[in-house]
């Protein structure tokens, strides 16, 4: 199964991202969740973009929040709402949301 998941705040949502175990795992941040693509804890990224998976910021929200999208980490793509609807139809069978 492919399985797109939202990731809509900035709490720690890594253990439940772990014990997912689809053939294609997609995490796209929104909301407060785009904190995810840029904010360091402790030095180091986000214990979010160490899970095994493809990564996407909506750019809406990350400007938003007054983020520059050049400041978003490298393995995270920014993307617009309609990537986010070509995700869900083209690449993605299952959607969640945490």
């Amino acid at each position: 199964m492919k399985l797109a998941v939202f990731v809509s705040d900035f709490r720690n949502t890594v253990d439940t991202l772990d014990r997912l175990k689809p053939e294609k795992l997609g995490v796209i941040l929104v909301g407060n969740g785009v904190y995810h693509a840029v904010i360091k804890e402790n030095g180091a990224p986000s214990p979010v973009l160490k899970t095994s998976a493809d990564f996407y910021a909506l750019a809406e929200d990350l400007e938003t929040r007054g983020i520059n999208t050049a400041n978003v980490k490298n393995n995270v793509k920014v993307i617009s709402y309609g990537d986010i609807v070509d995700l869900i139809f083209n690449d993605y069978e299952k959607t969640a949301w945490l």
